[in-house]
């Protein structure tokens, strides 16, 4: 049945709308946290994808978050800009005050359905939770005619009673319908049964959207949403790289590939410009401070690997043989050598343009030159791994406090290493020499002496960018302090170097978390009728 949405028009029955959460959902993973102008940035990564709808953020939880909400609905065109609220009035005000910019917006509004959440968390009768439903969508409904409801813990919840909160949601105007598996516990069986029993008893049910939002606690998150959506629902909720709470949301590059890959399993259609997948992976991973798994399906970099002997034949005798769908069509490049010393700035813009970075500004594209040289000159083959290490490494700073220099070590194993480094800090030049355990230990220290703070390292994770014992370091480093987490990464061929950067990265993300307010209450307020 063909439904017409306030946002779509006239959605074809066989398009599959895609949500991404990555700004909202996933930046709820433990250390994952955004800057405002991060979640910018990956915004308009979102928007040159192809997503459908963008959920920004929960603007009531601070100041900061409503202000990236804000600025994205300001600044980004094409997708629909939503923000997350619970069943309340300041909730449902502040999401709908930061989306009012948005060529197209949505609220997206949410109560716990489930008797488990009802009676332990909301505290709340079955009737009050639909009193509820009614008044936060129907105020919801006076700011935007796009409003999206959804029954947390749907797939625990009884289902008579989501039936029931369903029809309500409908009733008072809701235009999407989501029913999400919130702690990752249904099978795609259960999936099925769920979405096939509100399209079947649900008056008006077939005259909205239904979306699923899985996630991956027993690892069935996409098996899910698929099994959702050939039970009738049109709108999938995702995220980049699959990042999100506890073990992660369905990944967007694995629901839209299996897509594009399983026609006859899957007939549906999608807006997603596939080729942008691995671009955008890329740039979360760097943003967030989270590498993706080696093994990752679609993005991680053993994806279109193939070592075995048998393997590579049958890859030399017809790449079908174990490639079900081509690196190129997600994003990744056969070619490796792309550049070297002698290259010069045009050639230079031209590679970036093409491993699309066509938006790179003046300033920022002379930075990564000079940086691109110094790499040229210490490497032997450069390739276009590190070329994105480079630039992202140089875009994700753009609004750093505290900017690396340079640093001096000296080690050896008759003692302590010793270390100088030499920063940035609010426009002054500050420096201090330390000493430690190792090189790395004695440039953390000396980190530490030019910017005191109690904040205690509990990640430190190297690895190789590309191949070679002149490859690019990517660090990892994740600091904690006051419950607050914060993951920086750094790339450079000289591994204590790309750990300095790192940590920097991570002590600009604190200083960014510290100014937040504390989020939001977990229990639902009720919108005052």
């Amino acid at each position: 049945m063909t439904v017409h949405h306030p946002s779509f028009g006239r959605v074809a029955p066989d398009r599959v709308i895609i949500f991404d959460t990555t700004l909202r959902d996933g930046e709820q993973s433990p250390g994952f946290s955004m800057t405002a102008a991060e979640k910018l940035r990956m915004a308009h990564a979102l928007a040159s994808l192809g997503v459908d709808v963008m959920e920004a953020g929960f603007p009531v939880a601070s100041p900061d978050d409503f202000a990236a909400v804000h600025t994205i609905a300001s600044e980004v065109r094409g997708p629909v800009i939503c923000a997350l609220a619970r069943a309340a009035r300041d909730d449902i005000t502040r999401a709908g005050q930061a989306v009012r910019p948005a060529e197209r917006r949505r609220i997206h509004t949410f109560i716990s359905t489930s008797p488990l959440h009802m009676e332990h968390k909301l505290r709340m009768t079955p009737d009050a939770v639909l009193d509820a439903i009614t008044a936060s969508v129907s105020l919801a409904r006076d700011m935007t005619d796009d409003v999206e409801w959804s029954a947390e813990d749907a797939t625990r919840t009884e289902p008579e009673f989501l039936r029931r909160a369903v029809e309500r949601a409908i009733r008072a105007g809701a235009t999407t319908i989501n029913l999400p598996d919130t702690v990752g516990y249904a099978t795609p069986e259960d999936m099925a049964r769920m979405f096939a029993d509100v399209r079947g008893n649900v008056p008006d049910a077939d005259g909205v959207i239904l979306s699923t939002h899985n996630h991956n606690d027993l690892g069935l998150a996409v098996a899910n949403a698929l099994a959702a959506v050939a039970a009738g629902a049109r709108q999938i909720e995702c995220t980049v790289n699959g990042i999100g709470e506890r073990a992660g949301n369905a990944a967007l590059e694995e629901v839209v590939m299996a897509i594009r890959t399983r026609p006859d399993a899957n007939p549906y259609s999608n807006g997603i410009r596939t080729e942008e997948i691995v671009r955008t992976s890329r740039l979360l991973a760097t943003v967030t401070g989270f590498d993706v798994q080696p093994n990752k399906a679609i993005v991680g970099r053993n994806a279109f690997a193939h070592e075995s002997g048998i393997h590579q034949d049958g890859m030399l005798k017809d790449k079908r043989s174990y490639e079900i769908m081509t690196p190129e069509s997600v994003g990744w490049t056969r070619s490796n050598l792309v550049l070297g010393k002698h290259s010069g700035r045009a050639a230079f813009r031209a590679k970036l343009a093409e491993l699309g970075y066509g938006d790179i500004g003046d300033n920022r594209l002379t930075d990564a030159f000079r940086r691109f040289k110094e790499l040229a000159d210490r490497k032997k083959v450069v390739f276009e791994e590190d070329l994105v290490a480079l630039v992202d490494d140089e875009v994700v700073r753009d609004h750093e406090r505290i900017r690396f220099v340079e640093i001096a070590v000296s080690s050896s194993s008759r003692g302590p290493a010793r270390a100088e480094v030499e920063l940035m800090v609010d426009g002054e030049r500050k420096a201090a020499t330390a000493t430690g355990d190792g090189p790395v230990d004695a440039s953390f220290n000396a980190v530490r002496a030019v910017c005191p703070h109690a904040a205690e390292l509990t990640l430190y994770s190297v690895g190789a960018i590309t191949g070679g014992s002149d490859a690019q370091a990517r660090t990892t480093v994740r600091l904690e302090e006051d419950g607050r987490s914060v993951d920086g990464q750094g790339a450079d061929t000289d591994t204590v170097v790309s750990a300095v950067r790192a940590y920097v990265h991570a002590l600009n993300k604190l200083l960014v978390k510290r100014e937040r307010q504390a989020p939001p209450p977990t229990q639902a307020g009720v919108v005052n009728a």
